[in-house]
């Protein structure tokens, strides 16, 4: 029955999986696996394995749907040193992220997309795009000089420089990504406090899948479970390794 799927090889019963899934799904600022793992009566071990499989679906959902229309996108960092050490983009251990937010012709936001990067660099953000943005694209970012890469997906460029704009105004043309990014960084840092780099790629990928299917919250359920079935089995050694490639 869970042979070829995400679940193959699990000593849990299915219906664990699916409590678990009901709690990653319906919680709206996310859940720490010390919770989930309480909450399934499960060890913290194979809560934290049940949680990265099942973040690593929701990567994989949303991976496969290009961002189109109007998308505003902006450089982003996660992590670092707290307290003492280098400040700023170059602290140690911070982690490069692309944030994307689409949104419809009456600028609400559609979908969003967060994804590691090794840096900001043009080959980066081309690859980025070619992955993540259907050709026609129209793409607002603000003056880095990566991001006119975009075009080489085929996407059409528009630029506005946030330099001279305080830090305590919100650009209206950028309303909806920094407001997004700033909610996950909040949601990150209240409930996980702090998570190690190689599984940022996850933990975003968990607040995305959340945020692009908020207005069904019970079809999420349905579509989380049925894609974890149409996934191939991760065995822990090749999800590290899928990790460490993201």
């Amino acid at each position: 029955m869970t042979s070829g799927t995400i679940f193959q090889a699990t000593k849990l019963e299915l219906t664990i999986w699916f409590l678990a899934i009901y709690l990653l799904t319906q919680s709206k600022g996310g859940i720490s696996s010390l919770y989930l793992a309480r909450t399934l009566g499960v060890s913290a071990n194979a809560a934290h394995r049940m949680r990265h499989k099942l973040q690593h679906v929701m990567k994989l959902c949303d991976d496969k749907q290009a961002l189109s229309g109007w998308v505003q996108i902006d450089d982003s960092y996660i992590g670092g040193e707290r307290h003492g050490g280098k400040r700023g983009c170059g602290a140690k251990g911070k982690t490069p992220f692309v944030a994307a937010v689409m949104t419809n012709n009456q600028g609400h936001p559609i979908s969003m997309r967060f994804s590691v990067v090794t840096g900001f660099n043009k080959n980066d953000i081309s690859s980025w795009a070619k992955n993540h943005l259907f050709p026609g694209t129209s793409v607002l970012s603000d003056g880095l000089n990566c991001f006119p890469a975009v075009k080489d997906a085929g996407c059409n460029h528009h630029v506005i420089v946030k330099s001279h704009i305080a830090k305590s105004q919100r650009h209206s043309d950028f309303k909806w990504v920094d407001t997004m990014n700033g909610n996950v960084k909040n949601s990150i840092h209240g409930t996980y406090h702090a998570i190690s780099e190689k599984h940022v790629p996850c933990y975003l990928a968990e607040f995305c899948f959340r945020f692009n299917r908020r207005f069904e919250l019970g079809k999420m359920i349905k579509q989380l479970a049925q894609a974890a079935v149409n996934t191939l089995p991760m065995p822990q050694r090749i999800l590290k390794l899928a990790e460490d490639r993201w």
